[in-house]
């Protein structure tokens, strides 16, 4: 089927000190003014089929679920594991653009988790074919029921594609889906340079460095790389890194961290 192309247009005058999840864009539509969409506003994007693959993949040449997918597959190369044995969890899956990559590496499970309804309805208008089963639910406050439904699936793996760091997946959301996969699973995620730098004092930025550097998670890749560009055309870093789970991480790393 071929893709109806929008109108995309970025701000003429550039401000160099907004930051990334405040960046938008404006969306020319045929008889009307153009409508101004951030880039964090995923109701918005995922509701018009075609705009968040010519956004961020086409205009500024996304590359991360193919970079975590290469890194995924590097570190089970490592452990001698064969990818495509792995149940995994994608975490944020969106309209199933990191699935799809996964897919292609003939994964043996693959369960997509998002929020929003608009996330689901865009995977199954676009990528029906990707995922075994995807929930829309909130891992912040995951019922008893959902979270066995979920385990039943004896996940192995969890993957976590461009939805860290700016309040898209909180710490105890993260947390909670690490949980469930099952012990001495993996885990494969990216995210932004400077939420690795000690003096990013945010939630997520603190929780990940201390799960890089705790018991809970053994380091097997870590790069950087070019995540996409910017609205100016700069190129954005991020870190894609891949490990292995040791053990489930307790509620009470999080509040001794002070990052519930």
């Amino acid at each position: 089927m071929i893709q109806k192309k929008h109108r995309i247009q970025f701000p003429k005058n550039h401000n160099f000190d907004l930051a990334q999840d405040e960046s938008y864009f404006y969306l020319k539509e045929t008889g009307g003014p153009a409508r101004k969409i951030h880039f964090h506003d995923y109701h918005e994007i995922y509701r018009i089929q075609g705009l968040y693959e010519q956004l961020f993949y086409d205009r500024l040449k996304c590359s991360s679920p193919r970079k975590v997918a290469s890194i995924l597959q590097s570190t089970m190369d490592q452990s001698r594991r064969n990818l495509s044995e792995l149940r995994v969890l994608d975490l944020g899956a969106g309209n199933g653009m990191m699935g799809e990559e996964l897919k292609k590496q003939g994964i043996s499970r693959l369960v997509g988790v998002d929020i929003i309804n608009e996330a689901y309805e865009a995977m199954i208008r676009d990528r029906p074919d990707v995922y075994d089963a995807y929930y829309v639910n909130d891992f912040t406050n995951l019922d008893s029921d959902k979270e066995e439904e979920i385990s039943s699936w004896r996940l192995d793996c969890m993957t976590v594609v461009a939805a860290l760091g700016f309040g898209d997946i909180p710490p105890k959301a993260f947390i909670n889906a690490f949980n469930i996969i099952e012990k001495t699973g993996w885990v494969a995620f990216n995210i932004k340079e400077t939420f690795m730098d000690q003096s990013d004092k945010t939630g997520f930025s603190r929780l990940i460095r201390e799960l890089i550097f705790s018991e809970y998670l053994h380091i097997y890749h870590i790069e950087r790389y070019q995540h996409r560009l910017s609205t100016e055309g700069l190129p954005l870093y991020y870190y894609a890194v891949a490990g292995l789970k040791n053990n489930d991480v307790p509620l009470d790393f999080l509040a001794e961290k002070s990052l519930l």
